[in-house]
């Protein structure tokens, strides 16, 4: 529910943005004296009003996705030693060559790893539980 409302507040706080254009313009038009009718006002604001809204209902989604990058990103992604862990080395993650330090044992050439974290430019690695299922 506090999410819920917290979410709200802040598609209001990015609506009054639009809010304070209209404002502009209706302000602009009386400056000049320039009259439209009051129906045409009226159709034009609900119009531009559920656009915004509709707009910024969109954005609220993307209040809850998952960082996709930075530190976090890295953990749980799964690389390959290249360079033996003693407990330091060198594992390829995706495309990337990465120093690391085995949070356990030696991990020999060839075999995966599991990301655990990223200290500085070295991350923190384990050797990945393989399924056990042949």
């Amino acid at each position: 529910m506090k999410s819920k409302l917290q979410d709200w507040l802040k598609v209001l706080l990015l609506l009054m943005d639009e809010v304070v254009a209209v404002v502009v313009v209706l302000l602009i038009l009386w400056y000049f004296r320039i009259s439209i009718p009051l129906w045409l006002g009226i159709v034009l604001a609900l119009f531009l009003g559920a656009c915004a809204f509709i707009i910024h209902k969109a954005v609220i989604p993307t209040f809850h996705f998952k960082r996709i990058t930075g530190p976090e990103a890295m953990v749980g992604l799964e690389g390959e030693v290249v360079e033996s862990l003693t407990p330091n080395g060198i594992v390829r993650v995706g495309a990337e060559y990465w120093q690391a330090r085995s949070a356990g044992d030696e991990v020999s050439v060839g075999e995966q790893v599991e990301v655990l974290g990223l200290n500085k430019l070295v991350l923190e690695v384990k050797r990945k539980e393989q399924a056990s299922g042949d």
